[in-house]
């Protein structure tokens, strides 16, 4: 017997990426949107007559409907600790906009609600969604590269040169006390990755800085982080990149793996024979860089509407694409950061 469509709620619209998920969820025969709720009243009202579905300036009103089974939480980040604390008690699944929470003992509020109420969460890391990452990972475990020793990734954007973003409705990003600044903004993304790709590190040692702006707490940084088998891997985060093309690079001792167009500005202006994920290995050197045959989107935004099929297949299978114990790590990677910026020493990670 098939099973009904998923029942969806949204708690805020304050973060852009929900309208890309609600679009396409709309086309979905299995997932519909039900309702949802906005502190702000003028843009939930706003969107909700967008998205064709009821808006409720009471949020109990969507959290006691049966008909909703999981909530999207797309909150300013300060606000995400209260609203997933508020579904998980109403029983409702959640998938939550990154990153988790601000400070780790707001995550472990979310998780101790979480798994107290038993319910369903995920969170919506576009990165482990993308078939260029999904194809990276499978090259990794299975050995192509052999043992990985450096890694490089970046995660940049180009919007603190952009008014319309620092002066408009999404300014709550540049909030300190919404947000905390850039590098806690976007940085956990390219920390995710890592946790997903090769697990915990064990220290870091990073800059953190505001270098050509100055209208959020910070606009760029880079991090090493040290693994306990020795690898290196840095973290390039950055909101000050009109465009750029490489994306990630991991050398291994018998393989190396390249990446290209893999963020917003290296999506932003493409050749014609734009490559995505390229191979070489040393057993096959002859043959030179072997492209992977996966297609690089057409932009950015492709990739943040690519979460939608996976997150509603992850929750019908009852398994996250990155529980709420994972998520935490990428943040116990962004503040030790910030801590080594602040302090110019190596930090541990607990």
């Amino acid at each position: 017997m098939a099973r009904a469509s998923v029942g969806i709620g949204i708690l805020s619209w304050a973060h852009g990426h929900v309208n890309a998920y609600a679009d396409r969820i709309r086309g979905f025969s299995d997932a519909h949107l039900v309702s949802c709720w906005d502190d702000d009243l003028e843009r939930g009202a706003a969107n909700a007559a967008k998205f064709e579905i009821p808006f409720h300036s009471d949020i109990d009103t969507v959290l006691n409907d049966p008909l909703v089974e999981c909530v999207i939480v797309a909150s300013e980040t300060n606000k995400h600790p209260e609203l997933c604390i508020r579904a998980a008690q109403a029983g409702k699944a959640i998938l939550l906009q990154k990153p988790l929470a601000l400070t780790l003992p707001d995550c472990d509020r979310i998780i101790e609600s979480v798994e107290k109420a038993g319910v369903w969460f995920s969170m919506a890391y576009q990165m482990r969604c993308d078939p260029q990452n999904i194809r990276m990972k499978q090259l990794v475990e299975e050995g192509a590269l052999g043992r990985v020793g450096v890694v490089r990734r970046r995660h940049c954007i180009g919007v603190l040169f952009n008014k319309a973003f620092t002066e408009g409705p999404s300014k709550w990003h540049i909030s300190r006390e919404a947000n905390r600044g850039m590098w806690m903004d976007d940085a956990s993304h390219p920390c995710d990755w890592l946790v997903w790709m090769f697990g915990k590190p064990s220290t870091v040692i990073a800059e953190v800085d505001n270098v050509l702006t100055t209208v959020a707490p910070d606009d760029c940084g880079f991090a090493i982080f040290r693994y306990p088998n020795g690898m290196m891997a840095e973290v390039h985060n950055a909101s000050i990149t009109h465009v750029s093309e490489n994306t990630t690079e991991i050398y291994g001792d018998t393989g190396v793996i390249i990446q290209n167009h893999g963020d917003g500005p290296s999506c932003a202006v493409k050749s014609a024979d734009a490559h995505g994920v390229r191979l070489w290995q040393v057993e096959n050197s002859g043959a030179g860089w072997v492209d992977q045959g996966i297609p690089v989107p057409a932009g950015h935004g492709e990739r943040i509407a690519g979460v939608a099929r996976p997150f509603v297949d992850a929750f019908i299978s009852g398994k996250p694409m990155c529980g709420v114990r994972e998520a935490r790590i990428s943040i116990e990677m962004v503040l030790a950061a910030y801590e080594s910026a602040e302090t110019g020493r190596r930090v541990s990670l607990a």
